[in-house]
């Protein structure tokens, strides 16, 4: 069974629970959690706690269908994203004085439309999966506002215009090979449109681990720090005391002839 991406962070929670205890040093807490984040299946993220008093066993997430890629991976496997011919989640998408949201593993068709007046919606492409390698994304916002969420892998262009508004373009460039291309149209009136990259949730655990590794393999690396100070300040101090000695011995210690 695929191991989803919060049985990972569970397990790295226990692992860090662990190492503040003192169940744990350092490297073992290191070499487990950068398993724990390579783990593709449940079995393999299992035998990571199993020797721990706080180890639960992590619940498996039934949610991803089995074509999805990896969710823990930095890098997106295109090829089980683009299914063409494949039925559409939603063709467009309306939003008059409320709101609209597509985002998840939903399925962007060939062409999708959005409309926001006197309101606002969020088109999230991060984890969706695409019917066509070409995708046109139309965006329509007139005092209101529409959002379009793009991960780093994707090819995008933007043409979108705004009138007395906005169109943001904080998106356009070439993605990883094999991404769909998706083009961003529409305009703006009196309202806004923005288009931007982001990172995925699994890369943002990924680079959140990694800051918080370094800040414990700093504070590591100082407490060792001043462990061999106090160490060295120890045998300096043993030292002086020896040679204290000696002098006093060399002093006192002859005999009185």
């Amino acid at each position: 069974m695929r191991a989803s991406d919060a049985d990972r962070e569970r397990v790295a929670e226990i692992l860090r629970e662990a190492l503040a205890e003192g169940r744990l040093d350092m490297e073992e807490f290191n070499e487990r959690v950068d398993a724990a984040y390579r783990s593709r299946t449940y079995g393999e993220l299992e035998p990571l706690t199993r020797d721990l008093p706080t180890a639960a066993v992590p619940a498996v997430s039934l949610a991803k269908g089995a074509l999805d890629d990896d969710p823990a991976s930095t890098e997106i496997d295109w090829s089980r994203r683009v299914d063409p011919g494949a039925e559409p989640t939603s063709r467009g998408a309306f939003a008059f004085w409320s709101g609209f949201s597509r985002k998840g593993g939903w399925t962007v068709g060939r062409v999708f439309t959005s409309f926001a007046m006197w309101g606002g919606g969020e088109i999230d492409l991060r984890e969706a999966h695409f019917a066509d390698r070409d995708v046109t994304i139309r965006c329509f916002a007139v005092m209101g506002g529409i959002g379009v969420i793009v991960p780093p892998d994707l090819n995008v262009t933007v043409r979108g215009f705004g009138f007395m508004g906005g169109f943001g373009d904080d998106a356009t460039g070439a993605g990883t090979p094999g991404s769909p291309r998706v083009t961003v149209t529409g305009f703006a009136l009196m309202g806004g449109v923005g288009v931007e990259r982001k990172l995925r949730k699994a890369e943002r655990l990924r680079r959140k681990e990694e800051r918080r590794r370094a800040h414990l393999e700093a504070k590591q690396a100082r407490l060792e720090a001043r462990q061999t100070r106090h160490a060295e300040h120890e045998r300096r101090h043993e030292l002086h005391r020896r040679r204290t000695e000696d002098n006093h011995h060399g002093i006192h210690g002859g005999d009185v002839s």
